[in-house]
């Protein structure tokens, strides 16, 4: 198979690219199914979750359709668009081309920092805004709800109580990436109620830090839930969408 090996850089756009390429070249027939994960993550040599994130960003084009326990196939010409751009593509917003992997690391960067800052510098007000995203966030998931909107506001009270404007922006810029589609297409396969009880149990434990002013457990907390986040959204087909 004429595969190459690919950059990091915009890793999940560079898989895209190659296997959309190949589709409107007929190298696989419509209806057939793409080689396994496994199989393309080795070719490729980028990991497994890097290939499920393109093979998403492929099928919210229309150009296969993943059917979970069975493989990723070709769909027919009349559901794709070979020469589209990967969802959520626009010359004018570098944040359009981020990859849900990709802004998770950046997150846990980035976020722990915030959250030790805010643990330092945070008012009781401030903290007060965050205990009542959180409590959104419950009443929320309680009512079959997905919390995300609660979910967004913990995070940017934190963000807020961290006293510098920049990273204040740089946070509710990270969650302005996650209204595209294919952020949206990969939480419809890895968030459940039992993933987002845990994202509530985890960010209980950044608050509690931040209320006792102990920044390095903040960052400690902060860092534990975004990486539990990414290996949600880095889990298998097999166990994608499972409670």
């Amino acid at each position: 198979m004429p595969l190459q090996a690919v950059e990091s850089q915009r890793l999940y756009r560079q898989i895209a690219e190659q296997l959309r390429s190949l589709i409107g070249k007929g190298e696989f027939d419509t209806g057939s199914r793409l080689p396994a994960e496994r199989d393309l993550a080795r070719q490729l040599g980028v990991s497994r979750p890097s290939v499920r994130e393109a093979l998403i960003a492929l099928e919210v084009e229309g150009l296969v359709e993943v059917r979970i326990g069975s493989g990723v196939y070709v769909r027919p010409p009349a559901g794709a668009r070979l020469n589209s751009k990967p969802p959520g593509h626009a010359a004018t917003a570098a944040a359009a081309e981020w990859g849900p992997l990709e802004l998770m690391r950046a997150r846990e960067l980035v976020e722990g920092e915030v959250a030790a800052l805010a643990a330092r510098h945070a008012r009781k007000a401030q903290i007060a805004a965050m205990a009542e995203a959180l409590q959104q966030m419950r009443d929320a998931a309680a009512a079959g709800i997905v919390p995300r909107e609660g979910d967004g506001a913990f995070h940017s009270a934190i963000a807020a109580a961290c006293g510098n404007g920049v990273l204040h922006d740089t946070v509710v810029s990270y969650w302005d990436a996650r209204s595209g589609v294919l952020f949206e297409r990969m939480s419809d396969y890895f968030e459940n109620a039992a993933s987002w009880s845990a994202a509530i149990g985890e960010h209980e434990q950044v608050l509690e830090a931040i209320r006792q002013h102990d920044d390095n457990a903040a960052r400690a907390a902060m860092q534990h839930h975004l990486k539990k986040a990414y290996a949600r959204y880095s889990a298998s087909w097999r166990r994608a969408n499972s409670s």
